[in-house]
């Protein structure tokens, strides 16, 4: 491949391009990132592999062992008794659809390539950017750990323990209290157990994720197992219905542990005894004792629990039965005596709802149930083939449980009494767990199997969640969750781990399983919609690189799942949604604060690419109306011999100037060659990049590469912008030094740039003395800024000082403005006019009409005029050789000497010194640079020594009626210096002073004659920027 041998560095061989493909390992980072993962010296290291697994093992175990959890076990029955099974079904349904829709949406994005470990942050991150990416990964990985992770589990997991099988094993006895004194007992108990559980869990993590495995089997069995002892009661109490009685006094619910009997009184022999019950209502245990109203006016009755499928007890819980806090719970058509007047007393003897139901109160609890669905993804790491493991794998887990879940709603409808299922912990039935009650052959396999089901889920969400944690640590946008980037040798997340356990405590002190479900179903509901609206981006945007393996997707699809969503986070809590929603907000602004540099190519640099094209050809329309005009600034800055910046504040007075939010486009030139000196343009760049960074300048930067800076300047003038967002407004800063002859190619450039900007209807903003100007950090406490409206610009002048005094610098400058009236105007008619119309531009400005007589042309102005034509005519000499150039200073030199000697013969010798030592010298060659020095100083003493011969002989010559050959030029020379004595007695100690800078020369005869008269004007003035407008108007009075 000898043809190829000079690409071989950049572009390496397809043989060796595919082994390094075939030899990946599933690293968080993009290309790039694995290649120089790959040379890294840590990355040389032999490394030992973690285990992989396959589909059953890695995802469809995992994810059936999550959503089979402690919901369906512990709160099913309850829900379906206060939902009904019509509520509670569309509760199921919607939200295994929401489920579904996010696994297909999930699958697409699974399938488009290498899915390394972190899998749904990773999928999000590189679909929506690493700002989306991080703020909902994290808020996923805070609902795995703080609610799903461990602290529902966990929680339940002690529920399970401490009410069904040990309640002696209490720690804080709950015999013989009632109320909130046994509530807050059964939440220290749970909070001490919850964290002995937790930490034994995190130890067994810690030691090996293959030993989770080992027991994920175990634990596995014995969720199956329950869910077929569930199933096997139901079809059993379609011919033998288990004997579960529940005692009912009038239409009430009794607690069962309170007595024996379900009697008020017995027939002992032939006497009448009373029973537990009685006592329990009455004073005494004698038949004539006093007793409650209610029990004494009600009779006693039992009904059985269980009926059976064949009992048409669905009819009965078709519909909800909402109850407040506190409220009893009532058997529906058993008809009771009650007095609505007379209080309740006893009702420790009932059993009581514990919490207010609701709709949307059940959405939230049962949520939680069905959010395992990342239990595979979120180990994709470990994975063999995660792109075929992940789809198949979840979508074959969440049909499995969606059946489950919504069989177990009918038939618990169907097979079950409503006192029983709204009974949420089996008061009513000897304590015993509700859906053990329906089990065959005993309820301790459902309780068993639901404390050993808790358990292994939550070993499976504190094995997925640090490893989550992990690979966004691993991707540094978050910059103090590095640290937990790091683990063992085999990859275990040994610092993410502790923080997660950390963190999960948190869950446990809360102790309330009820009030953790709704938290965990906001984050787990957002990380689901943004994986939705990744996969319906990508979809939409068609970038080419989207190309998943599964193909049963559509955008529409991805949309409606993350609509549910959306309308699921609301319906839990809305509250609780936006708190979600400002965790990742804040989450989001802080990644984007500390400037997550990645691309990623996700789908919000798409959305951009496809917004800006769509406005860009908006925009080509037509120019903007006036009312949307704002300056669109093209800043020329220049470039040092090491391309540095020469006038940083420039940038400076460009970033008080954005008050208008316009275009900023930073341009500098390169002399030379595009192949010779693309590095000095590329360090030029760098360089233009971090000064606009510095300033706050939000922009872009452009450096151009010419055989001359002229050439260069006109190229950025002319295609600077792209389509309709291009520039309108010109800044360039005033040629400093531009009488020294060095500096005679600066001038020329920028009077081109004042005809350049003229001709394309740009406006131009030519500061002078930028050094002057104040820097970002500097503040006016006072002072005034100026604005000198000679001309009508279109409105430029008017509108500068409103744009600076947005910015803090110039935040207390107060604006003025004055205008020139000549002899035949009404100077108080002027005012007045200009207040009425700064009045309709909403200008806050002092008014000032300056009155300028005509005057004779002073000595001074002839003197100036004549200085600036004998100074254009040596500049255009020093275009000859130099001998010629030499030769025709010396006749000046000899015919200003002639005058000189008739007019002052004693001021002969000095001035022959000067000249002779000057021209003729030593007869050493003299350089350019010399040549033009000398021919300055000779012009200079020559003027000096005839000023007042020039003065009288162009005076004679005015008054004799002689036209002066350039009295155009003393007119301009004249009402320059003129102006500018007003300017410097109104505007001397002004902050800043703006005013209409002439047109250029129409011809080169004229330019340095131009510069003249710019220098003149703004003589004595600290700050000055003139202004050009750009032949429209950038303002107006209409709304």
């Amino acid at each position: 491949m000898a043809l190829f041998e000079e690409e071989m560095d950049t572009s390496p061989m397809v043989s060796s391009l595919l082994s390094s493909l075939a030899n990946y390992s599933n690293l968080t980072q993009g290309s790039k990132e694995h290649e120089e993962a790959e040379n890294n010296e840590e990355a040389r290291k032999k490394t030992v592999q973690a285990p992989r697994m396959g589909t059953i093992m890695g995802v469809y175990l995992p994810c059936l062992q999550n959503i089979l959890g402690v919901i369906l076990f512990l709160r099913m029955t309850w829900l379906v008794g206060a939902g009904g099974v019509l509520g509670t079904f569309t509760i199921v349904f919607m939200c295994c659809s929401t489920t579904m829709l996010t696994a297909i949406s999930m699958s697409a994005i699974a399938t488009n390539g290498v899915v390394p470990a972190g899998g749904s942050y990773y999928m999000i991150s590189r679909s929506l950017g690493p700002e989306f990416g991080g703020a909902v990964g994290i808020c996923f990985y805070l609902g795995t750990t703080f609610a799903g992770a461990m602290a529902m589990y966990i929680l339940g997991c002690i529920e399970i323990l401490l009410i069904y099988i040990v309640p002696a094993a209490a720690i804080f006895k709950m015999e013989g209290l009632e109320g909130a004194e046994a509530e807050a007992a059964l939440l220290n108990n749970m909070r001490v157990y919850g964290t002995i559980v937790l930490s034994f869990m995190a130890l067994v993590v810690f030691v090996g994720v293959k030993y989770v495995n080992k027991l994920a089997l175990v634990f596995l069995a014995c969720v199956i197992l329950s869910i077929l002892a569930v199933y096997a009661g139901v079809i059993k109490t379609s011919f033998d219905p288990p004997d579960f009685p529940v005692c009912v006094l009038g239409n009430r619910t009794l607690v069962s542990k309170g007595f024996d009997i379900c009697a008020k009184t017995i027939e002992r022999g032939n006497a009448t005894v009373t029973t537990k019950l009685w006592r329990a209502f009455c004073d005494s245990e004698f038949l004539n004792a006093t007793c409650d109203e209610y029990f004494t006016n009600n009779n006693i009755s039992q009904i059985q629990g269980i009926p059976g499928i064949t009992s048409g007890i669905l009819a009965e819980n078709l519909f909800s039965t909402f109850m407040e806090k506190n409220s009893m719970l009532e058997k529906r058509g058993i008809p009771a005596v009650l007095d609505p007047e007379a209080p309740d007393t006893n009702t420790n003897r009932y059993v009581l709802a514990d919490i207010t139901s609701f709709f949307t109160l059940l959405v939230g609890i049962y949520f939680p149930s069905v959010t395992g669905i990342m239990a595979g993804s979120n180990r994709s790491g470990d994975l063999q083939d995660a792109q075929k493991s992940i789809p198949i794998g979840t979508i074959l887990a969440i049909t499995t449980t969606s059946f489950i879940y919504m069989s177990s709603v009918i038939l618990f409808g169907a097979c079950v009494d409503g006192v029983v299922l709204r009974d949420k912990f089996g008061e009513g039935v000897n304590g015993n767990l509700v859906i053990g009650t329906l089990a065959w052959p005993s309820p301790w396999v459902i309780v068993f199997g639901s404390f050993f089901s808790t358990c292994g889920a939550g070993l499976q969400s504190l094995t997925g969640a640090p490893r989550l944690l992990q690979a966004i640590a691993r991707d540094g946008i978050i910059p103090f969750l590095r640290v937990f980037g790091h683990g063992k040798a085999n990859g275990e997340p040994t610092w993410a781990l502790l923080l997660t356990a950390c963190i999960c405590e948190i869950g446990i002190l809360i102790a309330s399983l009820d009030a953790v479900a709704p938290i965990l179903s906001m984050f787990f509901l957002m990380c689901y919609m943004f994986v939705n609206l990744a996969c319906a981006l990508q979809t939409l945007l068609r970038t080419p690189n989207w190309r998943p393996r599964f193909k049963f997707y559509h955008w529409a699809l991805s949309l409606l799942g993350m609509s549910l969503c959306l309308t699921l986070m609301f319906l839990c809590s809305w509250y609780y949604a936006i708190v979600a929603m400002v965790i990742a907000s804040c989450i989001y602004k802080y990644i984007e604060f500390c400037g997550a540099e990645k691309e990623w190519g996700d789908g919000i640099r798409g959305i951009s690419l496809s917004a800006a094209r769509y406005a860009l050809m908006r925009l080509e329309e037509g120019p903007p109306h006036t009312k949307n005009w704002r300056p669109q600034i093209l800043v020329l800055m220049s470039l040092d011999a090491e391309q540095n910046v020469e006038q940083p504040r420039l940038l400076s007075l460009t970033s008080q100037l954005k008050a208008g939010k316009g275009l900023t486009i930073v341009g500098a030139c390169v002399e030379g060659t595009y192949l010779n000196n693309q590095p000095q343009a590329q360090k030029g760049d760098q360089s233009l990049r971090k000064l606009m960074e510095v300033e706050k300048v939000k922009g872009f930067s452009q450096v151009v590469i010419s055989s001359n800076l002229r050439d260069a300047t006109s190229h950025l003038i002319q295609a600077g912008g792209l389509g309709g967002l291009h520039h309108n407004t010109v800044l360039v800063s005033f040629p400093r030094n531009w009488k020294q002859a060095e500096e005679h190619h600066r001038c020329r450039n920028f009077i081109e740039v004042v005809r350049e900007t003229t001709a394309a209807h740009l406006a131009l903003l030519v500061p002078k003395n930028i050094s002057a100007y104040p820097s970002n950090g500097e503040r006016f406490t006072e002072g005034h800024i100026d604005v000198w409206w000679i001309v009508h610009d279109g409105g430029m002048l008017m509108l500068l000082p409103f744009l600076l005094r947005h910015h803090k610098v110039w935040r207390k400058c107060k604006m003025r403005i004055f205008t020139v009236a000549q002899m035949d105007d009404n100077s108080i008619q002027m005012k007045k006019d200009l207040m009425t119309f700064l009045y309709h531009l909403r200008f806050d400005a002092e008014v000032e009409v300056v009155e300028m007589h005509e005057s004779d042309i002073s000595a001074y102005t002839y003197e100036k005029t004549l200085v600036m034509e004998q100074r254009s005519q040596i500049l255009k000499e020093m275009h000859l050789t130099k001998n010629e150039r030499e030769r025709e200073i010396q006749s000046i030199t000899d015919v200003s000497r002639g005058s000189i000697r008739r007019k002052n013969p004693s001021n002969l010798h000095p001035q022959r010194s000067i000249a002779e030592e000057s021209v003729g010298g030593s007869g050493e060659e003299k350089s350019e640079e010399e040549v033009a020095a000398v021919s300055h100083f000779v012009l200079c003493a020559i003027i000096h020594q005839s000023y007042k011969e020039t003065i009288t002989l162009t005076k004679k010559s005015l008054q004799c009626g002689v036209s002066y050959r350039n009295h155009s030029n003393v007119r301009r020379m004249h009402h320059a210096q003129k102006l500018n004595e007003v300017i410097v007695k109104k505007s001397q100690e002004a902050k800043l002073v703006l005013l209409n800078m002439p047109g250029p020369p129409k011809n080169c005869t004229g330019e340095e004659n131009y510069m003249e008269f710019l220098e003149v004007l703004t003589e004595g003035l600290n700050r000055v920027l003139l202004v050009r407008g750009g032949g429209r108007e950038v303002i107006t009075i209409y709304s």
